[in-house]
């Protein structure tokens, strides 16, 4: 564990502690010694914290991921003063999941906020990762695969790109958004699995590094060519036959809302032909199942391949139903993007 309060440092701690399959291996007082201690004691994973004196904890993380890598899970004290963007460059060098700090023990919502911490924690110290070079760090489109030889895909068919992400899929996305041109004749939507509090600095986070306009999701508004639209925290998200977007308060599938199998369902029902649904790195298999009804349906669909996936789980689980038309790196999925929805062009009507 990372922080370099005595006070939030001793709270944290009597959080993790309170969980008998977590063991807290060591608290770091500084990301200098952050880097030292992952070095010296090898944790299953790290509670990092983002603002601190020095070796913030994005340097910190570029740091120890350069040379002895773990499972970095950011901890962010607040939403205000940058934390969550800072959390994101974190992420951008290697960390696997961000976090807000639980609130007081005796406040409203704390029993959840801590439950949502030792989850991810938990989940967390399962993932496998690899080492990350200076480049890769600055850039994360260095770390991926060329796109090698691409399908022949027929452009200006298709009408909306819908994609689905879980844990790993934020640098992954941002690499694809940030190959692809402006003025993209398709508009894309994502659900990103990501715990509560983030999605807001994450949209901003995204449109930082590509042309389209990113932004959060809102009901009833139309989804536009060249716009990047993100499901917000808790709510379902779905596109109609007028690309009108929806959010419902529906129950949670496949224990996720939003879900990625809600969105790819809202293609099978409004764009069975014109539409591309990916699905990215990420736990479990939310979308899988959604991603065959839309390629059976005719629509195009991409699994991101086991290579470049931090996890498997959801990508894994479209291939071996056969869902996926397409198994590609992240630069093979943007140059997909960018051959179906091709900037100019206003596609068919459906």
């Amino acid at each position: 564990m990372v922080n370099d309060s005595p006070t939030a440092a001793e709270f944290l701690r009597r959080i993790l502690g309170s969980d008998p399959e977590i063991a807290v291996a060591g608290v770091a007082r500084s990301g200098l010694e952050a880097v030292t201690l992952a070095g010296r004691r090898k944790p299953d994973v790290i509670a990092m914290d983002v603002h601190m004196p020095g070796l913030n904890g994005f340097e910190a993380t570029r740091r120890i991921m350069e040379s002895t890598p773990v499972p970095i899970v950011i901890v962010s004290g607040s939403s205000l003063g940058g934390d969550d963007m800072l959390a994101f460059k974190a992420v951008q060098a290697g960390a696997v999941a961000c976090v807000h700090a639980p609130a007081g023990f005796s406040a409203p919502g704390h029993a959840a906020q801590a439950a949502e911490l030792l989850r991810t924690v938990k989940a967390m110290s399962e993932v496998k990762v690899v080492k990350r070079w200076p480049a890769m760090a600055s850039n994360p489109a260095a770390g991926v695969s060329a796109p090698g030889k691409l399908p022949e895909l027929k452009a200006g068919l298709t009408q909306l790109v819908a994609i689905g992400a879980s844990t790993g899929g934020p640098v992954v996305l941002q690499s694809i958004l940030s190959r692809l041109p402006a003025g993209l004749s398709a508009p894309i939507v994502v659900v990103q699995h990501m715990s509560p509090g983030f999605i807001e600095s994450f949209a901003l986070w995204l449109g930082e590094s590509t042309p389209l306009k990113v932004s959060v999701a809102a009901d009833g508004e139309t989804a536009l060519p060249g716009h990047v639209y993100v499901a917000p925290d808790g709510r379902h998200i779905t596109v109609d036959k007028g690309t009108a977007i929806r959010l419902t308060d529906d129950e949670a599938e496949n224990g996720m809302r939003p879900a990625v199998s809600r969105l790819f369902r809202s293609l099978v029902e409004s764009f069975p032909r014109n539409s591309a649904g990916i699905l990215l790195t990420g736990m479990g298999t939310d979308g899988a199942l959604e991603l065959k009804a839309l390629r059976d349906a005719g629509a195009v669909t991409i699994a991101q391949d086991r290579e470049s996936s931090l996890i498997n789980g959801m990508p894994g689980a479209a291939v071996r139903a056969g869902a996926a038309a397409y198994v590609l790196s992240p630069a093979g999925i943007a140059a997909a993007i960018s051959a179906l929805a091709p900037a100019g062009s206003k596609g068919d009507k459906l």
